[in-house]
C-alpha cells in the first residue's frame, strides 16, 4: 500500500482560531442520521484530525475515503444528516473541508439549526437556516461565517445533490443558560461544556491550552497543554476564562501519560477581570493574586488541591508551568456567583 497523504495545514479565519469546534467528534458530537453512507461512513466526516488519503487503498464499496460520502443519485433528491453538536453553542463559523475529495466532492451545502435540549429531534421539530447553500470545490476548505446564530443543539446538514465531505467544522462558543442558575451547585467553572476557554499562552508547541478544559482524562500525550523545552529562565503560563464567575474551593492537576515531561511544579495567580483585551489581561495576569502558592507535581497522576487561597469570585486564572512541561488536564470546581 502507497504511504498515506495527510491533508495539510490551512490558514483560516480568525473564527477557526477564537472558538471550539463543536463539531469534534472526540468531544462527543455525531451524526444521528444520514440519508445514505453508502461510500464512507458518517462518523469519518467529525473526526478532528486531518482527513488522510491512501492511494491503494479499498473496501467492499470501492475507493476508501476519510469522511462521509454519499452513493450517486440517480434522482432529483439530495443528501442530507442530522448532527448533535458536542454540546449546545453559539454558533460562528463552520468549514467545508474537501480534502482528497476531488472528482466526488458535495458541489454545494447548507446548514440548518434547531434547538432540542431535551433529546434528538423529532419530526415536528423546527429548523431554521443558518447558511443558504453555498458552492463547494474539490480537495480544499470552504469558510464561511455565521452571524452569532444560536445556540443550538443540533445541525442539519445538506449535500447538494450528492458525494463526499472529508470534514465539517463548525466553531462556536458553548452554551449555558446563566440567568437562574442553582448558586448552590458545584460544578468545574473552567469546563468547555461550562464556557470556559483559553485566553492567551507563553508556548503551546506540543498542543494549545484549550485541551486542559476538554471532558474525561487525557486519552495519550497529545490530548494536553504542553510547551517546549525551555532553554531560558523563568515558566512557561496560560491564562484561562472561567465559563462564570465562581468561588473555586477544588483544583485538580492531571498529568495524564506526561511521565518524563511533566512540570516540575506549578502555581495559579487569580483575579476577577470587568473589562480589558487580550494584551492587557496577559500585562495584568503578571500581578494577579495567588490562588494557590508553588506545588509540586509527579508523573502520569492526578492531585487534588483543596487548601486555596481565599480570593472571593474570580472570572480569569494564570496557570504557572514552572519550568514548563505538558498538564492533561485542569479542574477549576466551585460555585457560581453573580
Amino acid at each position: 500500500m502507497s504511504d498515506v497523504q495527510v491533508a495539510p495545514p490551512v490558514e483560516g479565519p480568525a473564527f477557526t482560531r477564537d472558538y471550539l469546534n463543536l463539531a469534534d467528534g472526540s468531544l462527543g458530537a455525531e451524526v444521528t442520521w444520514v440519508t445514505d453512507e453508502f461510500f464512507a461512513p458518517r462518523a469519518r466526516m467529525l473526526d478532528p484530525e486531518p482527513a488522510r488519503f491512501y492511494p491503494d487503498k479499498y473496501d467492499d464499496h470501492g475507493k476508501w475515503m476519510d469522511g462521509w460520502e454519499t452513493h450517486r443519485r440517480r434522482d432529483t433528491g439530495h443528501d442530507w444528516c442530522i448532527l448533535r453538536l458536542a454540546m449546545p453553542g453559539v454558533l460562528h463559523g463552520v468549514d467545508f473541508d474537501t480534502s482528497f475529495f476531488t472528482g466526488n466532492f458535495a458541489p454545494a451545502a447548507s446548514l440548518e439549526a434547531c434547538w432540542s435540549p431535551d433529546g434528538d429531534p423529532d419530526n415536528d421539530a423546527e429548523w431554521q437556516e443558518i447558511l443558504p447553500a453555498v458552492s463547494l470545490s474539490g480537495n480544499t476548505h470552504r469558510f464561511e461565517a455565521l452571524a452569532a446564530s444560536g445556540p443550538w443543539t443540533h445541525l442539519r446538514l445538506h449535500i447538494w445533490p450528492d458525494g463526499g465531505m472529508a470534514r465539517l467544522r463548525v466553531y462556536g462558543q458553548p452554551f449555558r443558560d446563566w440567568d437562574s442558575p442553582d448558586l448552590n451547585e458545584r460544578l468545574d467553572l473552567a469546563a468547555l461544556a461550562n464556557g470556559g476557554d483559553q485566553v492567551a499562552w507563553s508556548d503551546a508547541h506540543y498542543g494549545e491550552p484549550r485541551k486542559l478544559l476538554r471532558p474525561g482524562r487525557g486519552f495519550n500525550m497529545g490530548d494536553g497543554w504542553e510547551t517546549r523545552r525551555r532553554r531560558e529562565p523563568g515558566n512557561e503560563w496560560c491564562i484561562l476564562r472561567l465559563g462564570h464567575k465562581g468561588v473555586v474551593d477544588e483544583i485538580e492537576i492531571d498529568t495524564a501519560h506526561f511521565k518524563g515531561n511533566f512540570p516540575a511544579r506549578f502555581s495559579i495567580q487569580a483575579a476577577c477581570v470587568e473589562k480589558g483585551t487580550t494584551q492587557s489581561v496577559i500585562t495584568q495576569s503578571m500581578f494577579w493574586k495567588t490562588l494557590i502558592d508553588e506545588q509540586p507535581l509527579t508523573a502520569d497522576a492526578i492531585h487534588t488541591f483543596t487548601e486555596l487561597n481565599d480570593l472571593g469570585g474570580i472570572t480569569h486564572i494564570r496557570l504557572n508551568s514552572i519550568p514548563d512541561g505538558g498538564i492533561s488536564r485542569v479542574r477549576l470546581r466551585g460555585t457560581p456567583v453573580k
